[in-house]
């Protein structure tokens, strides 16, 4: 709901210059709270680390509206970050502990397909209260929806065996090098870090792309994205567990590095619309694949490691993505078509690095 409005509202608070910091600050608290919400996933639950991320979003809902100034605000954003850094770890591991091994792909679909209801309607809807009542409302209304999770989560049963449980202490905070990293899922960590970095810069700079050409709503093109998302999540997770992982990465990276170069030559509505349903396509067979690929790679007792691990691969290429983009940028609309095309070259790295794997894989098959 937020992320369509954030850009202009940091302008108006004399921060222009600092929009590529939006998402990369949000990303940094996220990407350093993975290991700490990897191992607290599988030591106190998956239940309560999946309820402090959503508590993190409620909280800072209100504040929001308390900050006035840029520093205060770019602060709260490192501080909005740990709700990212938290809850996606809780739930995927939460469905990889529930859903048969066979229909892994596929129930990563459906749990991609209810995130991206929320990510088409959100960013528009957002923009929608933002013009028609005020920021205040925004924010007070994303605390709402934060609310709402935390009350679902109340209800549900643990999954994480009861013989592996901690309470929570200072030894389960105490995070090693082991922790951080998981070695087993290095593969998805690669491609999931040079498809990300282009999201970075489509959250940072589509907003003001969409003004350029006259869309008034800056959340069209999440919209328009994430209902094509819609389209394919379940379909590519059936696929992929009827024909593997790393072909259906493969196609939808190529979805990404179209769709991207799409957006970098983007002059009117039409290609806007093009550009956004391409990138939606791709978004929707890489989120749920990858999710799925990083439980196949995993150790049953590490699963929150390796979750952790392709997350922080996620922030990371997400929040280099902001601020190269942004940098590009500077504030000049005639220079987004090379923060885009710098984008496109990330993803087209990930499509090579499958291509290799995917014949490397066939080599040792063969063998």
């Amino acid at each position: 709901m937020l992320i369509s409005e954030l850009p202009d509202y940091l302008t108006s608070l004399g921060g222009e210059d600092y929009k590529g910091l939006i998402i990369s600050l949000f990303t940094v608290t996220a990407g350093l709270s993975r290991p700490f919400s990897g191992r607290l996933t599988d030591r106190i639950g998956r239940v309560p680390v999946m309820a402090f991320g959503s508590l993190v979003c409620f909280v800072c809902g209100f504040f929001y509206p308390l900050v006035t100034t840029v520093y205060p605000f770019l602060i709260l954003r490192l501080v909005h970050g740990f709700s990212t850094g938290f809850k996606p770890t809780g739930t995927a591991a939460y469905i990889a502990d529930v859903v048969p091994i066979f229909r892994r792909g596929e129930a990563m679909g459906y749990h991609g397909l209810i995130g991206s209801l929320g990510m088409a309607f959100g960013p528009a809807m957002g923009s929608f209260i933002a013009m028609t009542f005020s920021m205040d409302t925004l924010f007070h209304t994303s605390s709402a929806f934060a609310l709402l999770s935390i009350v679902i989560l109340l209800n549900m049963k643990e999954t994480l065996p009861a013989e592996k449980k901690e309470k929570l202490s200072w030894n389960a905070l105490n995070v090693t090098k082991r922790d951080i990293f998981d070695p087993n899922v290095l593969p998805v960590a690669i491609v999931v870090f040079f498809t990300a970095f282009s999201f970075g810069g489509i959250a940072t700079l589509t907003p003001d792309l969409s003004k350029s050409i006259g869309l008034e709503n800056k959340g069209f093109y999440f919209l328009v994205y994430t209902v094509a998302s819609l389209v394919v999540r379940i379909v590519a997770g059936r696929w992929s567990d009827k024909n593997g992982r790393v072909q259906v990465l493969k196609i939808g990276s190529i979805f990404i590095v179209i769709a991207l170069l799409f957006t970098a030559f983007t002059f009117n509505i039409t290609v806007f619309v093009i550009a956004a349903f391409l990138y939606g396509i791709g978004m929707g067979i890489l989120s749920p694949i990858s999710q799925a690929w990083t439980i196949d790679l995993a150790d049953d007792a590490n699963r929150g490691r390796a979750i952790a691990t392709m997350y922080i691969a996620l922030e990371v290429g997400i929040g280099m993505g902001a601020v190269l983009t942004a940098w590009i940028y500077d504030n000049d609309v005639d220079r987004l078509p090379y923060s885009f095309l710098l984008a496109a070259s990330f993803a087209l790295v990930a499509v090579i690095y499958l291509i290799f794997f995917q014949r490397k894989q066939l080599r040792l098959s063969e063998k």
